[in-house]
């Protein structure tokens, strides 16, 4: 997971800029997603997270690790892509049910980029998916998930990239 894991940090660090619905309303006369979802922000957490899933492959594959998940370069590009996918879906639907930018949705936040990524992958690459998250992997995500997402919100919001902690 740690190429859907990524992006949503990278994101956070290194957005900024044109938002992605360039300001515009549906209408309901409530932001598309946001300011807080901008191009720079999408592609650079993108980028990150491949960047992170290249180096697992590289890792993997220099120390023979043949007991963990089989990444190609299309899972990765396909994890982090629609980690980010999942966090607009989010944002479309937080912005819908009148909720603010930065406020908390209870699991939404927290399953939004496995929710994205997992069916960025099921409509592209769903051999990779039924090959690799085995039943124990999806429990593992499901339990992990909220608490790196907690933590790294904190982090975030301590170091001044997040205006909430969480």
């Amino acid at each position: 997971m740690v190429p859907a894991y990524v992006p949503n940090s990278a994101a956070a660090l290194l957005g900024g800029g044109t938002p992605i619905d360039f300001g515009r309303a549906c209408s309901d006369g409530k932001r598309v997603f946001g300011d807080g979802k901008t191009y720079r922000g999408f592609f650079g957490g993108v980028l990150c997270g491949v960047l992170a899933g290249l180096v697992q492959i590289w890792i993997w594959s220099s120390f023979g690790l043949t007991a963990l998940p089989h990444h190609t370069l299309l899972s990765v590009m396909l994890l982090a892509a629609g980690a980010l996918l999942g966090d607009l879906g989010k944002s479309f639907l937080k912005r819908r049910l009148g909720k603010e930018q930065g406020e908390s949705w209870f699991l939404a936040d927290q399953y939004d980029l496995v929710i994205g990524s997992f069916l960025l992958i099921l409509l592209v690459y769903p051999q990779w998916l039924f090959e690799n998250i085995t039943l124990p992997i999806a429990v593992w995500i499901v339990v992990m998930t909220p608490l790196l997402h907690r933590v790294v919100n904190i982090i975030g919001y301590y170091i001044g990239v997040k205006e909430v902690p969480w």
